[in-house]
């Protein structure tokens, strides 16, 4: 009976809406954190504005738990970040309670903590607007029932990484400490099994609640595989590479770097939001170990640069020990921090670059990998998930970078690179532009998203 009052609640509160606002149908995102500047927002903002573009009398309405940033400024965040301009207005419903899916909240069985609180926050979104579609674009997918069967929309969602995988489970079961696998579990035989249990269980919920999704959207091979293992729907899962500004990257010339005598600075960028999984200290020590077979003349010429977006205090303080740990190395005045830059900044930084480099393990997708392609710069990239399933594989049958997985072959990768001649450079990095345009552009993602949520405007 109760869910029978709350459907009829919902209905009754969506139609009052598409009156006032006069909108033939009403799309929802549920995007919490949309004013982040990540990879995750890209995905949100193009698939919004593709909406606008294909069905102009939908509305769109954002949720936000960004309550400390009014509309206007999001919105001049998002053409400052991203280059991307919308056709028509978005409302933002924004969410007070967005704590409950901080994994801060939750300092043990964060995974189901997080998820039972998004399921709050769910709530909180769905009494400020009930939506004809719901869309869930960051990944929270224990949302998906509530506004299936008490909002009774239509779903899809966009998966950008699993919020558990089979990789995780492996982690758990070798002992293997991570950022995800807390040292003292791993070495407690019984703390492990218990968490091997936790996330046997958790894992059957997540396909549960995933099963409830009309439409659902994954970012990469990588992901779908561990998708269509939890949540069990081949006909309903497609591929649909998330939106990369490749046009934009490729309006700079690509010229030859300098020989190895030259006095020109040749710089490593990485571009990567300050998250624990990044592994941003892995890329700081791989240089290090690079550095260290120079001598102090030549150490001259290189330097590593790190951009990324700081969400929270979190990310702020994880960057201070970045800095602590360059300071322990002694390699200060090689490494530069440049937070939360302007899409005009990114673009200077990595037209300038000799390589872009990524070192995430088991990266869901790597849009920062794909820029680095598009820009001109030699990639250099974790061997795993999307960049070596999907993005860095050779083009025309030859390669488009170089994939490592430890400081050593960091290292090493990095001397090979700077020791490549100037012709293998050049069609490295053509190759490699070449292949992240036709794969990987704007216009690429938006046919196969609208292709991909048409039926849920059919429903």
């Amino acid at each position: 009976m109760l869910v029978l009052y709350l459907r009829r609640w919902a209905t009754r509160k969506r139609n009052q809406l598409k009156n006032n606002i006069d909108a033939k149908v009403i799309v929802g995102f549920f995007h919490p954190y949309c004013n982040a500047g990540g990879g995750g927002e890209r995905v949100l903002w193009c698939a919004i504005r593709a909406i606008q573009e294909v069905y102009p009398g939908a509305h769109c309405v954002v949720y936000s738990g960004d309550c400390d940033a009014k509309p206007q400024d999001i919105l001049r965040k998002v053409k400052q970040r991203f280059n991307i301009n919308l056709k028509r207005d978005v409302e933002f419903k924004f969410l007070r309670k967005r704590q409950l899916v901080e994994a801060s909240s939750y300092p043990f069985f964060t995974l189901l903590g997080q998820s039972l609180g998004s399921i709050l926050l769910g709530w909180e979104a769905l009494r400020l607007c009930v939506p004809d579609i719901y869309i869930d674009s960051m990944g929270y997918a224990f949302t998906l029932p509530l506004f299936r069967y008490i909002g009774c929309c239509s779903i899809g969602c966009y998966v950008h990484y699993p919020t558990i995988s089979v990789d995780m489970l492996s982690v758990v079961s070798s002992r293997r400490p991570g950022f995800n696998n807390a040292s003292f579990i791993s070495n407690s035989k019984l703390l492990s099994s218990i968490k091997i249990l936790y996330y046997y269980i958790f894992a059957l919920l997540y396909g549960l609640v995933g099963s409830s999704a009309h439409v659902i959207m994954v970012n990469s091979s990588w992901t779908k595989n561990h998708i269509l293992a939890l949540w069990k729907k081949p006909l309903s899962t497609s591929v649909v590479y998330p939106p990369c500004d490749t046009k934009t990257f490729q309006q700079f010339p690509i010229t030859e770097f300098p020989e190895v005598n030259d006095k020109q600075q040749l710089t490593i960028v990485s571009i990567a939001q300050f998250r624990p999984e990044k592994d941003h200290p892995l890329q700081i020590r791989s240089f290090h170990r690079f550095l260290q077979a120079l001598s102090q003349e030549e150490k001259k010429r290189y330097g590593l640069i790190l951009i990324g977006s700081c969400r929270n205090d979190e990310d702020l303080a994880r960057v201070n020990k970045l800095k602590v740990l360059c300071d322990e190395l002694k390699i200060v005045d090689y490494v530069k921090f440049e937070l939360n830059v302007s899409f005009e900044k990114l673009q200077e930084r990595l037209s300038n670059a000799t390589i872009g480099l990524h070192t995430m393990w088991n990266e869901h997708f790597g849009i920062g990998v794909v820029e680095c392609m598009a820009a001109g710069a030699v990639t250099l990239a974790h061997n795993s998930g999307g960049p070596k399933m999907d993005i860095v594989k050779d083009w025309q049958g030859q390669p488009t970078g170089l994939l490592a997985e430890n400081e050593e072959q960091y290292a090493t990768a990095m001397k090979e690179i700077f020791e490549m001649s100037t012709k293998e450079r050049m069609d490295l990095r053509l190759r490699a532009r070449e292949s992240a345009a036709a794969r990987f552009s704007e216009d690429v993602f938006n046919t196969s998203f609208i292709r991909a949520v048409q039926p849920l405007f059919h429903k």
